[in-house]
């Protein structure tokens, strides 16, 4: 019996280990030392955590990077977690108190906003109908309270890229004590950046987005911020990772992590120009199907695209497709567990109907067009069958 061949357009969520990330953790096993013991296996496991760091912060852009510059975390969640509450934290609120961010943020920025909130910060939600920033509620928003403003670079659900560059550079002509940070998850190894071509003080990345191992991700901290000590730890302890992050190191997924950047990154610019390439074949296969392409009006990552079904929820046609050995998603992996309307969407300006029977799919460098040609085959044949029986 044939083995039905499957096809993952579920990369947003997370991304098959590459070889090389493979290698290096199978590696890592065989040292057992403590990175932060002084005898030789401590200073071999050591030897690991910084090649990645180096790896890290080559594919970032950071010229002649410190190694306190960029913080080991658990996460890209962990990352915007010791971003957005050791900045609020680190500093007085006498001053300065409010926080700006978007109306389509990740979970783990917007829920921790909204705790921040809750213990008396101001939290400015600026909008993002149609995959664009509202330019004018910002620039409103902009004074002399403003403490922090946290911007995604890439939208996970719509793949709308905002110009974070232009915001920052705003941001800092009118707020020039205010912190910047980007949840740059989605854009890491996605599009050509660096923290310092952005105007950003922090940047969150995370390894399982680009063909890592999951449970590990980074925080970039400027030279700047450090200096100046607006960034305080949420995890007390042993002083690993500089202060800023105690725990004993996850050499394991930290050399997996430096070992996928290093492929991934390899040829980079030809791996964005097939994924943006293939993206749009399957957006052209698609407008021949009775959906609603749900594309930004801006800018688009090269990797994600959205649309809606017709009177179909997406979780039944997520089940269909998986049946057919095809693997998309309704939205964030992060909120797949809510039964509410995805909020990216309803500020993206879909209803709530919309919103609910809405597909992502999030492309690697490894799909081909011919399995987005089947893809698109079998989600027709699975709107044939569907439809007809809600009829």
């Amino acid at each position: 019996m044939l083995l039905m061949t499957e096809i993952y357009l579920d990369n947003s969520a997370t991304t098959p280990l590459c070889g090389g990330a493979v290698e290096a953790m199978t590696q890592a096993m065989r040292c057992y030392g403590n990175p932060s013991s002084l005898h030789s296996l401590g200073h071999e496991a050591q030897k690991m955590i910084d090649a990645a760091r180096n790896s890290i912060g080559s594919a970032l852009g950071v010229r002649m990077m410190k190694p306190e510059e960029l913080i080991f975390t658990s996460c890209g969640t962990e990352a915007n977690n010791l971003a957005l509450f050791g900045t609020a934290y680190a500093k007085s609120r006498r001053t300065a108190n409010k926080i700006i961010t978007t109306d389509s943020e990740h979970p783990s920025v917007g829920k921790a906003l909204e705790a921040l909130e809750a213990d008396g910060f101001e939290v400015v939600r600026i909008g993002t109908r149609g995959g664009v920033l509202n330019w004018d509620q910002l620039e409103k928003s902009l004074d002399d309270k403003v403490l922090l403003v946290t911007m995604m670079m890439v939208n996970n659900e719509t793949g709308a890229v905002y110009d974070l560059a232009r915001v920052f550079k705003m941001v800092k002509e009118r707020c020039p004590s205010a912190v910047t940070h980007c949840d740059a998850v989605q854009g890491f190894l996605k599009l050509r950046f660096s923290p310092a071509a952005i105007g950003a003080d922090l940047l969150s990345i995370s390894s399982h987005k680009i063909h890592g191992p999951k449970g590990v991700g980074a925080l970039y901290v400027s030279r700047e911020i450090l200096k100046q000590k607006k960034l305080t730890p949420r995890l007390l302890g042993g002083g690993q990772e500089f202060g800023f992050r105690s725990g004993t190191e996850n050499v394991i997924g930290i050399a997996g992590f430096g070992a996928a950047v290093r492929e991934t990154g390899r040829d980079l610019d030809g791996k964005l120009q097939k994924m943006a390439a293939l993206r749009e074949y399957a957006l052209l296969k698609l407008s021949a199907l009775d959906v609603t392409l749900n594309v930004p009006l801006g800018v688009c990552a090269p990797h994600v695209l959205n649309f809606t079904l017709p009177r179909i929820k997406s979780e039944t046609m997520l089940h269909y497709l998986s049946g057919e050995g095809i693997y998309v998603s309704g939205g964030s992996a992060c909120s797949s567990h809510s039964h509410a309307p995805s909020a990216t969407l309803l500020a993206f300006g879909l209803s709530p109907s919309d919103a609910e029977n809405s597909i992502r799919v999030s492309l690697s460098e490894y799909n081909t067009e011919e399995e987005i040609d089947r893809f698109v085959e079998t989600l027709k044949n699975g709107l044939n069958v569907l439809v007809r029986t809600r009829r």
